[in-house]
């Protein structure tokens, strides 16, 4: 842990990427920076991540993108900013990687949807550190090796600068409010004050329970990857005054259940490549799988664009008549041939618990122990109370689909559909999962936070998830665009500051 020789100027709470480039910008903006992290290591969220960041070569046409997905729910201000943030990306990343000797690469990738500016966008990613074992570096961590490799990045960042004071175990509960002023937190160890400001960088609020069962109508939703994003910053920020804007919107999509009531996370189904809309998916992907309601007929095109995101909404459907969800649980249904193409089962987690007990178990060994088998497809609707009779008229009418190569019910690509014929036959409940929340409290295109007026609230800002600008369609690798870009606008600004007399830190 590095020491401060005076009081910090400025307290980042999170050290995720938000958080650790909300600090590396406010130190060479030329301040002093305290980044306090509740866990007892950093990562967050942010390690678990597919570690691409969002980047464009096309500011104007990335603005154009980001409006239409977002439809009317951010002020075009925010919204180009962040656009004008992806342009410098790969030159601002690479920099950050030569800095500590790690390379970076851009790669072109069109966005998900064929609105104005799609074509423009590409991940910038962290292609290849010499000697680096994510595994050995993050044992706590169940993620892609391009999160952990991008998180090094920003690690090694850190711990050049000798005026960014870590502190782990170290909690934010309160922010100190003094004459409409943010002038320090309130934390798990006393008091700490900020000559200039207070960055929120500490994520969403997908492990609370409480707050997704008052913003979100389906329930239960699960978590994929952590319980520690509480909704700390939010609840902190609304204190202060805060407004919020689009907190039912979260990047999600369904998945497994764990039998083990003490594991703490939803499972993510295998990822299958993204398509475009207005084009044809890769010729070689098979979805191996269908969904059914509990009335035992499917209820949604399985393989969506982009089902990584949009994939629960289908399942928010409310029966007034049975006063339920008729989609909550719904089944994944797959048949002997369909198990032999992959596991289905895809775990992430940061966690210390978790791995301690769950780190040797592989995709398929989650497989073997959630999927129930059955000899036929009415032993299969027997053992989940399913209508046995219309499950076998749905398989039947699926498999007829496949034959004929069109899905005349839902559309979902012919390329991808797999017949369910072949015995034994499997089955498990599917829930709806959050990846990470994308509303949070309101911030302005300095991410500064605001108040139910739309007034800056002094000397507070914000970065990352907790404030996510997306509010309506998701787009991949923008929450990593957001921290980077949002982070560095934040860190600036804050460092901008004229310094305020405080009461001395505690901690």
């Amino acid at each position: 842990m590095k020491g401060m020789s005076s009081d910090p100027e400025i307290i980042v709470v999170g050290y995720g990427f938000a958080g650790g480039m909300s600090a590396i910008a406010a130190h060479d903006a030329g301040a002093r920076v305290l980044l306090l992290e509740k866990q007892p290591e950093p990562g967050g969220i942010s390690v678990c991540s597919a570690g691409g960041i969002r980047a464009t070569t096309d500011a104007e046409g990335a603005f154009a993108y980001l409006q239409a997905t977002n439809a009317g729910t951010t002020p075009p201000d925010v919204l180009r900013r962040l656009a004008e943030g992806m342009a410098e990306m790969p030159s601002q990343v690479r920099a950050l990687g030569e800095a500590v000797g790690i390379r970076t690469e851009w790669r072109p990738s069109p966005a998900n949807y064929p609105f104005p500016g799609y074509d423009s966008f590409g991940f910038v990613y962290v292609d290849h550190i010499a000697g680096f074992d994510p595994r050995r570096a993050f044992p706590h961590v169940r993620g892609s090796a391009a999160g952990a490799r991008l998180f090094k990045l920003v690690m090694d960042n850190i711990a050049l600068r000798p005026g960014i004071d870590v502190r782990f175990g170290l909690g934010a509960e309160r922010l100190l409010v003094e004459k409409g002023e943010v002038v320090g937190i309130s934390s798990s160890h006393g008091e700490i004050y900020a000559s200039k400001a207070v960055i929120l960088a500490c994520g969403g609020f997908e492990g609370d329970e409480a707050t997704k069962l008052q913003f979100w109508p389906l329930k239960p939703v699960l978590s994929a990857a952590v319980r520690t994003n509480t909704g700390d910053g939010m609840r902190m920020a609304q204190a202060a005054g805060a407004a919020v804007w689009h907190t039912w919107h979260y990047h999600g999509s369904y998945g497994f259940r764990h039998p083990d009531p003490s594991y703490p996370f939803g499972i993510r189904l295998k990822r299958l490549p993204d398509w475009l809309p207005g084009t044809k998916p890769r010729e070689d992907v098979r979805m191996s799988w269908i969904l059914v309601d509990q009335a035992g007929q499917r209820f949604v095109n399985e393989y969506e664009p982009y089902m990584q995101d949009t994939g629960h909404r289908a399942m928010e459907l409310f029966d007034p008549v049975s006063q339920s969800f008729p989609r909550v649980p719904a089944y994944l249904i797959v048949d002997s041939r369909g198990r032999e193409l992959y596991p289905l089962s895809a775990p992430t987690w940061h966690d210390i618990e978790v791995a301690r007990r769950y780190g040797d178990v592989t995709p398929a060994g989650f497989d073997d122990t959630i999927l129930t088998e059955a000899a036929t497809i009415a032993d299969l609707a027997a053992r989940f109370g399913v209508p046995a009779e219309k499950l076998e008229a749905t398989i039947r009418n699926w498999n007829a689909q496949c034959r004929d190569g069109n899905d005349a019910t839902f559309g979902r690509p012919a390329s991808s559909m797999v017949p369910i014929e072949t015995p034994p036959f499997y089955a498990a409940p599917v829930w709806p999962i959050v990846s990470n929340t994308q509303g949070g409290p309101v911030h302005d295109a300095e991410q500064r936070v605001l108040d139910a007026f739309g007034r800056p609230i002094p000397r507070l800002y914000e970065a990352g998830e907790i404030g996510s600008v997306f509010g309506h369609l998701y787009m991949s690798g923008g929450n990593i665009a957001e921290c980077f870009v949002g982070g560095t606008i934040a860190g600036r600004a804050a460092a901008a500051l004229p310094s305020v007399s405080r009461k001395p830190a505690s901690a």
